[in-house]
Parts: structure tokens; C-alpha cells; sequence
């Protein structure tokens, strides 16, 4: 999904990006569950947009995660939102994406 925010990063070294600035930022999600539910799925697309797209579009980032904002910091917040989700890329640019895994979901069978 791709989601237009700001950002300003609390960094322990002099950097542009202490200034607020905003991204056009891809978040992939990736989930999985050892049983797909009574509908047939993982879990809903259309619930995963709400709860990520809908709260962080067109948002200033450092009011809305408690974390400092770097686009690792973002993937982490990501995959604790989703209780299904144990990957998440954050793409904050072209060429400049980070991915977080969680190491608490174990190898299960269906995943998308």
C-alpha cells in the first residue's frame, strides 16, 4: 500500500532528516496463519488497509507510532499492529527500504 506522510527523525548525529519532510512511503505486508479463517483467509486485505492506510495516510508520523519514525521503526510498528502479520518492507524511497521480521511467529502453512 503506499501512503503519503511526514516525518522529522530524532537522530543522535546532525542530519537534514531532523527536519519535517514527507515520503511517499510502500509498505508490504506479509502474514500467515496456521489455519485460514471461516472465510477462507489469513486475514482480510481490505482490514489490513483500514488499520495501516487509514490511520498513517496523509498523517505526521512522529504523532501517530510511538517510535521514532525510521522506516525500520515503521515495518516493527507495522508487523505489531497485525496480529497476523510477521514481515513488513517499508519502502521510503526508490532504493531505500527496510524490512522488520518477528521473530515470535512461527513457520506456518498459509502465508500471503
Amino acid at each position: 500500500m503506499e501512503i503519503s506522510a511526514a516525518h522529522s527523525l530524532n537522530l543522535s548525529y546532525d542530519s537534514k532528516c531532523k527536519n519535517i519532510h514527507g515520503h511517499n512511503w510502500i509498505i508490504t505486508v506479509f502474514c500467515r496463519a496456521a489455519s485460514l479463517n471461516a472465510d477462507g483467509m489469513v486475514c482480510d486485505f481490505t482490514h489490513i488497509k483500514q488499520q495501516i492506510h487509514g490511520y498513517l495516510d496523509h498523517g505526521f508520523l512522529n504523532e501517530l507510532i510511538p517510535l521514532n519514525p525510521t522506516a525500520e521503526n515503521i515495518a516493527k510498528w507495522v508487523v505489531d499492529e497485525i496480529p497476523e502479520c510477521y514481515k513488513a518492507v517499508v519502502q521510503e524511497s526508490e532504493g531505500n527500504e527496510a524490512m522488520y521480521i518477528s521473530d515470535d511467529m512461527p513457520d506456518d502453512r498459509f502465508s500471503f
